[in-house]
């Protein structure tokens, strides 16, 4: 699951899209480890205003909560609808793509279903399918070197994403704006701004100092309904020189919960400007996430792909 502040190293197929997020990016975690109430206690509406110390407690109930959402969701495949738009008062979709995105045991892969509203061809599924279960037969020989570049891969990715959380608990003061109604439940608003004594150790922890972020917390559960980052100041990536984000870009995630307990995004919407190199682009996009399944373990995994290949057809996300 990822609430991303992109980066401009493409290498897709258009300027700016998927893998652009992957450079740079601003895990839902990160944004939620905040744990420096701005203190102000005047009361909001009818709602009387948390103290600090409840705004400190909710929030580190709120990580761990998002934390064990995070590794649930390695577990879990799902539908996937991508579209890309063209930016001003006309918009026109230039991408349309579904896909089924399934674990893989480091990561994921992504089975495309349908473009522009077009079945993808049965073959080509089929071969998807089979790449599936043998990447995850690899994954399951711990001794194959290939098996051990994609987990320690895997662990750092995880490592450099715990080391943003941690970084972010101090990079953000949090201020309650109040309670909202989101689905037809309570949540608490929290206004996210910097920091100004925090001191970033790196490129990564610097892109925090740029932002400001607004999240909507389910009041009985504790579970993060939405967060929203704006960009306030632009982001650079090498001295400005690969390029930059600039300000007033929007990031958005929304979670509800899929099964008892287990909170997973249901969308994601992108809508930024920037400069790759010598060149700007526009990026408008939003991801909406559905039919959450829990494949399981690798393994678990690995027999359910093998019966579905057997069976001739999809068990689960049929194109």
């Amino acid at each position: 699951m990822v609430f991303a502040i992109s980066g401009l190293m493409s290498g897709s197929g258009h300027v700016a899209p998927h893998s652009a997020r992957n450079a740079f990016e601003v895990t839902p975690d990160a944004v939620l480890a905040v744990v420096r109430p701005s203190g102000q206690q005047t009361t909001v509406g009818s709602a009387p205003v948390p103290s600090a110390a409840e705004i400190q407690a909710r929030s580190e109930k709120l990580l761990e909560h998002q934390h064990r959402n995070d590794e649930a969701l390695e577990q879990y495949e799902r539908i996937e609808h991508l579209v890309d738009r063209t930016g001003g008062a006309t918009p026109r979709v230039i991408v349309d793509k579904t896909y089924r995105v399934v674990p893989t045991g480091t990561g994921t892969m992504k089975l495309l279903l349908k473009e522009n509203d077009k079945p993808s061809d049965p073959a080509e599924y089929h071969k998807e399918l089979l790449a599936w279960r043998d990447l995850l037969e690899i994954m399951l020989k711990p001794d194959d070197p290939r098996a051990k570049i994609a987990y320690a891969k895997w662990e750092k990715k995880k490592a450099d994403r715990k080391e943003l959380v941690d970084a972010a608990r101090d990079a953000f003061l949090t201020k309650w704006a109040g309670q909202e109604m989101r689905n037809g439940r309570v949540c608490d608003v929290l206004d996210l701004d910097p920091n100004p004594n925090f001191r970033p150790r790196s490129l990564i922890q610097d892109a925090l100092t740029h932002v400001t972020a607004k999240i909507w917390v389910d009041r009985e559960t504790n579970e993060l309904s939405r967060g929203e980052a704006h960009i306030m100041r632009d982001i650079s990536f090498g001295g400005g020189i690969l390029g930059k984000l600039y300000r007033g870009g929007v990031f958005s995630l929304d979670q509800a919960e899929v099964t008892p307990g287990i909170w997973l995004p249901t969308r994601y919407q992108y809508d930024f400007t920037g400069r790759k190199f010598l060149f700007t682009f526009e990026e408008h996009q939003y991801i909406e996430v559905s039919q959450y399944h829990h494949d399981g373990s690798p393994k678990e995994t690995l027999a359910l792909v093998r019966d579905e290949i057997a069976a001739g057809k999809s068990a689960y996300g049929d194109p």
